[in-house]
């Protein structure tokens, strides 16, 4: 069954020849590469584009590592430039045309950049690049072109693209989704003992050693133990200086806090890990620390602790963080500050709210209950929303089957399968 990424490929033909250099972005192995160069490709080709006006090179395939040298690939595209038609260039996972010395240097130019810039300047040129690390292009290249740059960045599948293409029940493709992730290449895979061997390689072979060869890291030991601690702490909340305590009083001393910090970094700009930061939703203002750091890929975050961690309540969580960063939320952790009477004392307390998403002028608070047994867990849950003081909707998605309900305090409960699977679910659902 093929899958057609219509979130994604909608954004690309918003952006047709707009003039501006398209970066698509994402995690390796999450389909940005099926994107461009066959959803995408085959659009062009059902609209009449010639297939010789289309140049595609993936930077990361061996037989173009001739390519990964900027002039060289910028003399292969203009002999390809032999008419005054409309050509469409295809750049596949751009980093491996940066060097080393590039990314150490500061100060040295990144010689890709021109490349791009020069195609940038002719008018029949439409130029699409992918790439699998935020530094050094999503950032960097809304920088160098001043505003003609624009990223489409692209997740794992989500569970609504997922469940049509899995086969199976609503609940077998969820148990799986928790498992095994949204990597599109696990769904060709026949056998547990097949997609855990494959997505156990590809954080050992691809992800780690990504990221090892490109910040030439000499610590692999503390790297590997950081990726652990983050991927069996989804939804709880951590910074470098709590993580590098718990190194101490567990022994590991070989990994310093300044380190912790980079390798932090190095993580989310390898879309492994995203940082969701807390925000203070009365004092309308963000805290800088501690933060939470969710997986962009579930089946990636059971692989790094070889499945040996699946808690669905904390799984849950993260998948409906993925989904409002798939639907073009912006997404912090809030709280509420409250003050009790305690023991004849006024004191503050800070509530949770799982999820603050916005886009625009639209924001929800969300909050990620497995189970509501009773009232009791009801009145825990929606303690921090009932004290929120405006009227944007406010919703809590359970995994329990039910139907969608608002109670007497105006507090939309919705099933989790409802939720992911109506893409509308937040602006329709009452």
């Amino acid at each position: 069954m093929e899958i057609k990424r219509h979130r994604y490929l909608e954004q690309l033909l918003r952006k047709m020849d707009n003039d501006m250099i398209k970066v698509i972005t994402g995690i390796r192995r999450s389909g940005k590469s099926y994107l461009l160069f066959h959803l995408f490709q085959d659009y062009l080709i059902d609209q009449g584009v010639k297939e010789e006006n289309i140049i595609s090179v993936s930077l990361d395939e061996e037989d173009n590592a001739v390519y990964r040298d900027p002039a060289k690939l910028y003399e292969y595209i203009k002999s390809r430039l032999i008419s005054n038609d409309k050509y469409y260039v295809f750049l596949d996972e751009v980093q491996f045309a940066i060097s080393k010395e590039e990314m150490k240097n500061k100060d040295k130019p990144i010689r890709i950049y021109g490349v791009l810039n020069s195609l940038l300047r002719k008018n029949n040129v439409d130029v699409y690049v992918t790439g699998s690390n935020s530094k050094f292009l999503s950032t960097d290249v809304m920088t160098e072109f001043r505003g003609r740059g624009d990223e489409i960045h692209i997740a794992p599948l989500s569970f609504s693209e997922y469940y049509p293409a899995h086969g199976g029940s609503k609940e077998e493709a969820w148990t799986d989704y928790l498992y095994y992730g949204g990597l599109p290449y696990v769904l060709k895979l026949q056998t547990d003992e097949d997609k855990t061997k494959y997505l156990e390689r590809l954080c050992d072979e691809l992800y780690i050693r990504d990221i090892i060869e490109r910040y030439d890291i000499k610590n692999e030991a503390g790297l590997r133990a950081l990726i652990k601690v983050l991927a069996s702490g989804t939804g709880s909340l951590t910074n470098p200086q709590k993580i590098a305590d718990t190194f101490t009083s567990s022994g590991q001393k070989e990994i310093s806090l300044p380190t912790i910090t980079n390798y932090m970094k190095y993580l989310q700009e390898a879309f492994v890990f995203e940082k969701a930061e807390r925000y203070d939703i009365k004092g309308r203002k963000y805290i800088s620390t501690p933060s939470k750091y969710y997986s962009t890929d579930i089946g990636v975050r059971n692989a790094f602790l070889n499945f040996r961690q699946f808690e669905e309540t904390h799984l849950m969580e993260n998948v409906i963080y993925n989904e409002l960063i798939y639907r073009g939320y912006h997404v912090d952790v809030g709280i509420v500050e409250i003050t009790e009477n305690s023991d004849g004392r006024r004191k503050r307390k800070q509530l949770e709210v799982d999820f603050v998403a916005n886009k625009g002028n639209r924001r929800y608070y969300v909050q990620s209950a497995y189970a509501l047994p009773d009232q009791e867990k009801i009145d825990q849950e929606q303690a921090s929303l009932i004290r929120i003081p405006d009227s944007f909707r406010k919703i809590i998605v359970v995994k329990q089957n039910m139907k969608p309900w608002v109670n007497e305090n105006g507090i939309l409960f919705v099933n989790v399968f409802d939720f992911l699977l109506n893409e509308n679910s937040l602006e329709i659902l009452a």
